[in-house]
């Protein structure tokens, strides 16, 4: 069939079990060895969650997709199974031969979005046309979809303080040199948390923060402020509360889970601060919109979604 156009989305991916571990982090790491007890810490961080859901939401964000397109929509993980090259082999064999790919990171950033678009570059053929989309960070229906979790929980945690409750945006941290050299990572986040906050009636300028959350633990020094700083210092500002709220992440996975509703909560608990997290993403009817429209305006004319 000619012509044939379908939809990629590019995701991290995640261990299917404790046991996959060990093999999930020699992906991520490509083989360079970790700090002496990080895969330890690793696997007992997934312990607590019992397992990540990335793997299965992305693949219902992309059954949601494809209902709202009307044309196939297909999943591949850079770091595990569904990995990018067995998904380019399956498409490649239905005769796709139009590619839009949507990394499912908004903001771009060459530790992510540089590297799925490596990885699936290296499997693709010259015959097959592919519009890779380098960001889609203040993409208007993302930002509603955003908004849309945030509202009800700063209403309903500023009623219950009796007084307006900070909320500090954060996006995964990246190593510095990475900024360093030009990436416009950082700035693509923050832009999206201006963005959302500027979306929530009462929520001025100045109860919004942004931090930097889930630093790596080698590679030299990596972006912040830490969400444990920030914390600190909105309890030194007399704060009783805080909404933490991830615009750098669309679905479930161990950074929210664990890093979050577990060791951020934690933290705050030991600074005697109520924490509350807006809900991710992952099914939100908006937000699968908005992946529609990103993926529309590259898709050909005859391939639009349905109406």
């Amino acid at each position: 069939m000619k012509d044939k156009a379908a939809v990629l989305l590019l995701a991290h991916g995640s261990p299917a079990s404790l046991d996959d571990v060990p093999e999930f982090v020699r992906h991520v790491t490509g083989g360079r060895p970790l700090p002496p007890g990080m895969l330890e810490e690793i696997r007992y961080r997934y312990a607590l969650i019992e397992k990540s859901p990335l793997t299965e939401i992305t693949m219902a964000q992309a059954r949601k997709l494809e209902q709202e397109l009307g044309l196939p929509v297909y999943v591949g993980m850079r770091n595990w199974k569904p990995f990018i090259g067995e998904t380019v082999r399956q498409m490649l064999g239905t005769g796709v031969d139009q590619i839009v790919a949507i990394c499912l990171a908004p903001q771009n950033s060459s530790t992510s979005v540089g590297m799925y678009k490596k990885a699936l570059f290296a499997e693709m053929p010259p015959s097959v046309s592919v519009r890779f989309i380098e960001s889609w960070h203040d993409q208007p229906l993302l930002i509603q979809a955003f908004a849309e979790k945030l509202g009800p929980v700063w209403s309903s945690a500023t009623a219950k303080m009796g007084a307006p409750v900070p909320v500090i945006f954060t996006a995964r941290s990246v190593p510095t040199r990475t900024i360093a050299a030009g990436d416009p990572y950082d700035q693509q986040a923050k832009q999206t948390a201006r963005l959302v906050g500027g979306k929530i009636p009462g929520l001025s300028s100045e109860l919004q923060y942004f931090a930097f959350q889930s630093q790596g633990m080698s590679g030299g020094p990596w972006l912040g402020p830490t969400v444990e700083n920030v914390i600190v210092e909105l309890r030194k500002k007399g704060s009783q509360g805080v909404i933490i709220a991830p615009i750098g992440f669309v679905c479930d996975h161990i950074e929210v889970l664990y890093d979050i509703d577990i060791a951020f909560k934690q933290f705050a608990q030991e600074q005697a601060l109520h924490l509350w997290r807006t809900e991710s993403l992952n099914v939100s009817p908006t937000f699968i919109s908005a992946l529609a429209q990103v993926a529309s305006v590259q898709l050909p004319v005859s391939s639009g979604p349905r109406t």
